[in-house]
């Protein structure tokens, strides 16, 4: 009876801070006092009970609430007060780690002191590895060090015996003329540190990355030229005991961006660069390429008298290893002929015009002219599954037949990230349409849920969300937990500031309006429009072009998946989606002719 109590007690206090949250409560500061009595008592009246760590942790968030209402310093030193408890008295707890990070970040946010936060951070990184907030606050601490710097925290920057260090594996890359995507998995979460070095001489910018507390095997640390697209070589090695360096010898580098992903940890790096100019006769060499190369290739490493011949930077450590990297869908952007240096854009389409027909999709203008589909999932990964059928089939069905479908209807080139049961990394998808020089990325998906009651069609956009169901989907699709889900929107705050959202939230739109006005009679009722969404999907991240994901139908629904077996329903499913894009693009000529 008395646990019974205590968890109605828990129950009232949480319920009054909800309404603190959402009702004029909120405006008065007594009443907020009033909720710090509440989680006071249910925490005496059970000092080692479960609802004790609960309690202290919610007055933690109540008093960091206050200070961000009433602006009062004993506030936040309150919240650290009982955030810090919730450690001390109960590091064994789930949400220890979660009161160290809040700690850190009113540290680092409220009190403007780093070197305190970064010790918060460190704490977690060192006694939390299993925790949930490791991998974000390794990312902190990296910030924090490039930011500030400094070294980092002692107990992360410290040397370990080999076993504990992480290891860094083999780096994939995909590349093009003004585009380079760059890969590098590790063993588990990791810090490391970017450093960009300007042209000096004949050298051009070069960028490298160290990563503490790492190891990388012999075999994988030796330079090799690529000669290929903006990325020339890369160089991997053992910089220190500690220390892996990734250098990137890149032609130019007018941007770039560097993030990190969950499970499995990869750190990805977009680097874009200044267009070359390029003949004639090398752009009908680029157009003669094959659509699609499906399967990776090992680039061979260096004789030994070739690499004694490579000449590494000053500031960089000598590597005399081997590297090998894995080259996945090294693409090149094909320049229309109204882009050749030297041609005014009315010269080029003069030619154009007297010479040869043009495409629907030269004829509207804005050089919609390639279309990426991407079958989700694939090989290893087989999506949802329900009634004997499997994600990556169907979507694989609908992306073959909508490929001359949208060829026919738009003219434009229609490439599929995979034609057979592949795995593809999520990152890999959004690479093949950036060196593709894309116009449209289209990623098909199923959906599923836990209730078969549930069914419907609805789109994505990429984009900060606090919507739970779309954050469920968007978890599914990643492949995480929605805990890393909520982490992830710390790091798409800075990614997505010049993504094309608005252009993608448009596509979204046409192409969910034409798929929920295409189903007639029976098929219309069946199919419920559950509306375009925005969500934080990692297969729409870095995407240089409007870029959207579709949630076609529930597969866990029995009507649902009936239809989606069905090859006349698949047809008419691959009509609706190449009508979506064809309004939009119709629509984006006039927007633009106006």
């Amino acid at each position: 009876i008395g646990s019974l109590n205590l968890e109605q007690q828990y129950k009232q206090a949480k319920s009054y801070y909800n309404k603190l949250h959402s009702t004029h409560l909120g405006t008065k500061r007594d009443n907020w006092l009033n909720g710090v009595r509440a989680f006071r008592r249910c925490y005496l009246s059970g000092p080692q009970s479960d609802f004790a760590v609960r309690s202290l942790y919610m007055l933690g968030r109540i008093y960091s609430n206050m200070n961000k209402r009433f602006n009062l310093d004993m506030d936040l030193n309150e919240a650290i007060s009982y955030y810090r408890d919730v450690s001390d008295l109960f590091p064994q707890d789930t949400l220890a780690d979660d009161a160290l990070f809040a700690v850190g970040k009113l540290y680092l946010n409220k009190k403007h002191l780093p070197k305190k936060a970064a010790v918060f951070f460190s704490r977690i990184v060192t006694d939390y590895r299993s925790g949930d907030k490791y991998h974000l606050s390794l990312e902190l601490l990296q910030t924090l060090s490039k930011e500030q710097n400094n070294s980092l925290p002692g107990p992360v920057h410290q040397r370990t015996p080999l076993g504990k260090l992480t290891y860094v594996l083999p780096v994939k890359y995909w590349s093009s003329d003004d585009y380079t995507r760059v890969v590098i998995k590790t063993s588990g979460p990791a810090i490391y540190k970017e450093r960009l070095l300007e042209k000096r001489g004949e050298k051009p910018r070069r960028l490298y990355l160290d990563f503490q507390g790492s190891y990388i095997d012999p075999l994988y640390s030796k330079p090799i030229p690529i000669e290929n697209g903006l990325l020339k070589r890369i160089r991997t090695g053992q910089f220190t005991s500690d220390v892996v360096r990734v250098v990137l010898d890149i032609e130019s580098i007018s941007d770039y961006k560097i993030f990190s992903l969950p499970d499995p940890y990869r750190v990805i790096i977009d680097v874009r660069g200044a267009v070359k100019p390029r003949t004639e006769a090398s752009a009908r060499q680029k157009h003669n390429l094959s659509r699609h190369s499906a399967k990776p290739k090992q680039q061979l490493a260096l004789s030994r008298e070739e690499s004694a011949k490579e000449v590494l930077d000053n500031s960089l450590a000598e590597i005399t290893e081997t590297v090998i990297v894995l080259e996945d869908f090294k693409k090149s952007r094909i320049t229309p002929q109204n882009r050749i240096e030297g041609r005014t854009t009315s010269m080029a389409w003069e030619e154009q015009i007297n010479g040869t027909s043009l495409s629907l999709a030269q004829q509207l203008g804005l050089g919609i002219r390639t279309i990426i589909i991407d079958p989700g999932h694939g090989g290893k990964d087989p999506g949802a599954s329900a009634f004997g059928l499997k994600e990556k089939e169907i979507v694989l069905n609908i992306a073959k037949r909508l490929v001359p479908i949208l060829e026919e209807q738009t003219g434009a080139k229609v490439i599929l990230t995979r034609k057979s049961d592949v795995f593809l990394s999520l990152e890999e998808r959004t690479a093949i349409a950036n060196t593709n020089g894309a116009d449209i990325f289209i990623s098909l998906h199923i959906n599923a849920h836990p209730s078969p009651e549930v069914h419907g069609l609805e789109t994505y956009y990429l984009n900060l969300s606090t919507n739970a169901e779309a954050m469920r989907v968007a978890a599914f699709e990643n492949a995480i937990s929605t805990h890393q889900m909520s982490d992830l929107q710390d790091i798409l705050s800075s990614i997505m500031k010049n993504s094309k959202i608005n252009e993608s939230a448009r596509l979204a739109g046409f192409v969910h309006n034409s798929l929920c006005t295409g189903f007639q009679g029976v098929q219309k009722k069946r199919f419920k429009n559950l509306g375009v969404k925005k969500a934080p999907f990692y297969v729409l991240i870095g995407a240089e072009m409007p870029a959207i994901l579709l949630e076609l139908a529930f597969i866990t629904n029995p009507k649902d998946s009936k239809n989606l077996d069905n090859t006349s329903f698949q047809e008419m499913m691959a009509n609706n989606i190449s009508e979506g894009i064809l309004s939009y693009i119709h629509s984006t000529t006039v927007s633009f002719q106006q």
